[in-house]
């Protein structure tokens, strides 16, 4: 009883002075975001609720979408506001329970208030225990998070791959494609992928173990590259660029070939429209289907995802890359750095230390 009412106090005192910092955007960017569309705020902690938790984060995810949440446009989420912190995937450890919580103080969870020291964690924020006797925690924002959910509901729901297939996928060393990528092989699939750099490319053929990897920026001709490495065609391409990959894909798509469009990041700093893909027509004698999606439309797949990535690990099958970038104030500098090819793997920030209690 005495250890309670003392944890208490000290809790008390704690929540009395403790701030946090988060990054807010400060103005909508204009084509490419700079630093100065960002500014560094630090302000009081509230404390929790009944039913919500206070979590300080441990890590962050800086991802491409959070681009089009910069625009204040109509979308399938609600835009970053001006003035406010901005929000993502993140993982980090209660440190105090509200009445009637599902979460208790120590435990790991993910959640999307993200770009925080410090968030007070409801329900609205769509909060998971994470278990770190699995894998590292920070996995939960890559490969075992809503990066490699991503690649799993695109490949076999909206590509609707099948055993054996041929598989082309675009930005191959990324957190969504190398799962894509390792998924395709895992299941009897010739695989190819694009991406920017020698080292990148190596890592896909000798540790993600795909057949071939193609170095874009090395390519004069991108579209006889692909049709190099497919000569008999491609079934699924999954998308993350647009641009030249699409039109190179659609060139040698297969009959009934599929095209699952998880992103197309050659756009997102476009200040202007794009020219369409002049190849577009392709898809009428090809017979082709080509689908967007969103994950959050997928969630329903999560328990086969965990059963598949669980026994890809185990055998050594499952692989992945991680960027890190240290401490909170440099989080705009690692989102900047997806659109410049800076990251291999998962862009993560490592906002504090790996045990908050």
């Amino acid at each position: 009883m005495v250890d309670a009412i003392r944890k208490t106090n000290l809790m008390e005192t704690l929540m009395r002075n403790l701030k946090g910092g988060e990054i807010r955007l400060k103005s909508r960017p204009v084509g490419m975001p700079t630093e100065d569309n960002f500014e560094y705020a630090e302000g009081p902690v509230a404390e929790p609720k009944d039913g919500e938790v206070l979590v300080r984060n441990v890590w962050m995810s800086v991802d491409p979408y959070m681009r089009g949440r910069m625009v204040d446009r109509e979308s399938y989420v609600p835009p970053f506001q001006i003035g406010q912190a901005l929000q993502g995937h993140a993982v980090g450890q209660v440190i105090a329970a509200g009445k009637g919580a599902a979460f208790a103080e120590g435990d790991y969870i993910g959640h999307m208030l993200g770009w925080r020291e410090y968030a007070v964690v409801g329900p609205a924020a769509m909060p998971m225990k994470v278990d770190p006797k699995i894998a590292p925690v920070q996995s939960f924002l890559g490969a075992l998070g809503m990066p490699g959910m991503t690649a799993y509901a695109g490949l076999f729901r909206v590509g609707a791959f099948k055993d054996g297939e041929t598989v082309f996928v675009s930005a191959a060393s990324g957190a969504v494609g190398a799962v894509v990528c390792q998924l395709a092989k895992a299941h009897g699939a010739y695989v190819v992928g694009s991406a920017g750099s020698d080292e990148k490319c190596d890592w896909l053929v000798k540790e993600a173990g795909i057949d071939k990897a193609i170095n874009y920026k090395k390519e004069k001709d991108l579209d006889a590259a692909v049709g190099a490495a497919f000569p008999k065609g491609i079934d699924v391409y999954f998308e993350n660029v647009g641009g030249k990959h699409l039109e190179a894909a659609l060139n040698h798509m297969k009959l009934r070939g599929r095209i699952a469009v998880c992103g197309m990041i050659e756009q997102y700093n476009a200040t202007t429209l794009p020219a369409g893909p002049s190849n577009i027509i392709l898809t009428i004698p090809k017979s082709l289907r080509i689908e967007g999606f969103v994950v959050s439309n997928h969630y329903d797949m999560l328990p086969q995802f965990y059963q598949e990535m669980s026994k890809l690990i185990a055998a050594g099958k499952m692989k992945w890359k991680e960027s890190v970038v240290e401490g909170l104030h440099n989080a705009p500098k690692a989102f900047l750095g997806l659109f410049k090819g800076e990251n291999f793997g998962k862009a993560l920030v490592k906002i504090g230390p790996d045990k908050a209690v």
